[in-house]
């Protein structure tokens, strides 16, 4: 059984601080925390840190051929992470950024195997839920951005819909209360042309079509 102590509630709107560099100082050191985002809780680490993103493999069960997502503060984190950003990108970015999109780039060769399953790609988002964006502000680096839930199973929008080993694997739960929901971020292949919808989630293919025609 999980420590209760561990779940700290938090305002959505205004996170407190100290409690965002207790979390910010759990990441730092190799731990995860459990954080909202938009739609659905996800699981944060060091996403550059083998070891931390290994920790994170193992609280969701998760497969090793199976990519992880990364959240970053800003646009100026790309060139650290990718080898080019294609136009279309361009465009969505400044359309959709921050919010519930997360691009697929090619992935600098220095980029961990283990974030990207050995793809070679990586899914990259800037987050807008304000605990989210705290953190990784706080946190100057980017942090995983995969769900809180064992490898299979649905995200949770709510922290008492989390299965108890994840809560129980992690080191800290921030409780911003019951989420938006829903499938999570849209997931699109910017490496490709045309882009390549992987995942619809809360942006419509529709929406971005039209992002791009306009």
């Amino acid at each position: 059984m999980y420590d209760p102590d561990k779940i700290i509630r938090l305002d959505p709107v205004r996170p407190d601080s100290y409690y965002i560099a207790r979390a910010g100082n759990i990441i730092r050191n190799n731990g995860a925390v459990i954080f909202p985002t938009r739609c659905l809780y996800g699981i944060g680490a060091r996403a550059l840190d083998e070891k931390a993103v290994k920790n994170v493999f193992w609280i969701k069960q998760r497969p090793l051929n199976n990519p992880i997502l990364v959240l970053i503060p800003d646009q100026s984190h790309l060139e650290k992470l990718v080898k080019s950003i294609p136009e279309p990108a361009k465009i969505l970015m400044k359309i959709f950024w921050p919010g519930s999109l997360t691009l697929v780039f090619d992935a600098k060769n220095e980029i961990p195997n283990l974030l990207t399953a050995g793809s070679g790609k990586l899914g990259i988002r800037i987050p807008s839920h304000p605990v989210a964006k705290a953190l990784v502000n706080h946190l100057g680096f980017p942090v995983t951005g995969t769900s809180a839930n064992l490898s299979g199973r649905p995200g949770c929008h709510r922290i008492d819909l989390l299965d108890p080993s994840i809560i129980e694997t992690s080191d800290l739960v921030l409780d911003a209360g019951i989420l938006k929901g829903g499938a999570g971020s849209t997931i699109v292949d910017v490496t490709v042309f045309p882009i390549r919808m992987i995942r619809e989630g809360e942006i419509s293919q529709e929406e971005l079509q039209k992002a791009l025609v306009h």
